[in-house]
């Protein structure tokens, strides 16, 4: 398997967008807006890769001079549980710490939390709703 930032607008990039459609968007009956996918232009994009084809992806948004958000997640059904995304989690700390950040935060599903918490990442406030689903806040200060 490899990562890689992958360009907005590229072929990989239109992988990655129907590997988060197809995990993330369709099973809550939405789909992305051209106007989410053009705000993707300044975020970095990484993608997982065995031979051409995307396994997994996360974004990572600037939120200020020293935090990042980790956003749209996503490892094909079949990929799960095979360490894809713990691959992505420490590749995606690792552009983070190279580009200055001193913190991630994430909106992470409620049935995510479990998986992320294994990676030191702690839940801060209360439960909301993000797509019609439970959601918390999930920071980690990266060292």
């Amino acid at each position: 398997m490899g990562l890689k930032q992958i360009y907005h607008g590229s072929k990989e990039y239109h992988q990655m967008v129907r590997l988060r459609d197809e995990i993330l968007r369709k099973p809550l009956g939405l789909s992305f807006s051209p106007e989410e996918l053009e705000d993707e232009k300044s975020d970095i994009l990484i993608g997982a890769f065995d031979e051409e084809k995307m396994t997994g992806c996360c974004v990572l948004t600037q939120v200020s001079n020293n935090s990042v958000k980790l956003r749209q997640m996503a490892v094909l059904k079949n990929m799960q549980g095979k360490g894809v995304g713990e691959t992505i989690i420490q590749f995606a700390e690792n552009i983070a710490r190279d580009k200055g950040y001193q913190t991630l935060t994430m909106h992470a599903r409620d049935t995510a939390i479990g998986f992320y918490e294994k990676y030191d990442y702690k839940v801060e406030g209360e439960e909301f709703l993000e797509v019609n689903i439970p959601h918390h806040v999930m920071k980690k200060k990266l060292r």
